[in-house]
């Protein structure tokens, strides 16, 4: 059989090609989010990849329903890494972070309406948090004059 019988017209290795590209880009781009790489990159891609689910108080089902602490449980457990469940004893067992040094993956916690309240960190300004308010997964600014009068600290479980 001669070469010029296997060749395959450009058409189709275009076509085979292309199936074998992802898809329009990351989570990361659709957000406007550089993702690092290993466990602090596992952790923030879970979290975005929540955005939109309800909120449910007590709520650890990805997808279906999650409270503040349920999703950043979650978070961490796809980055390998197990923490408590509510987010005050989150708080106590995180190993505390500068506000001005936090990086993606850290948590940061919040004090409103008397409650505590925990997002997980994707940039050097923003957090995915379970909002009740918003009765879903989102996107926020920490930087927002609400959330720095209502910030109580950061802390990590990454080394």
């Amino acid at each position: 059989m001669s070469a010029k019988a296997l060749a395959l017209p450009g058409w189709l290795i275009l076509g085979g090609l292309l199936l074998l590209l992802p898809g329009c880009g990351s989570i990361g781009d659709k957000y406007g989010i550089k993702i690092p790489s290993g466990p602090r990159g596992k952790a923030v891609t879970a979290a975005l990849e929540e955005i939109g689910t309800p909120y449910v108080y007590g709520g650890t089902k990805p997808g279906k329903g999650l409270d503040c602490s349920g999703l950043t449980q979650h978070s961490y457990k796809k980055a390998g890494l197990r923490i408590p469940r509510v987010s005050t004893d989150q708080k106590a067992e995180a190993k505390p972070v500068k506000l001005t040094k936090v990086k993606p993956g850290d948590l940061i916690f919040f004090r409103v309406k008397g409650d505590s309240h925990v997002g997980l960190v994707v940039d050097p300004t923003r957090f995915v948090h379970a909002s009740s308010g918003a009765d879903e997964v989102k996107l926020a600014t920490f930087t927002d004059a609400f959330w720095r009068s209502h910030t109580t600290g950061a802390g990590t479980y990454f080394r």
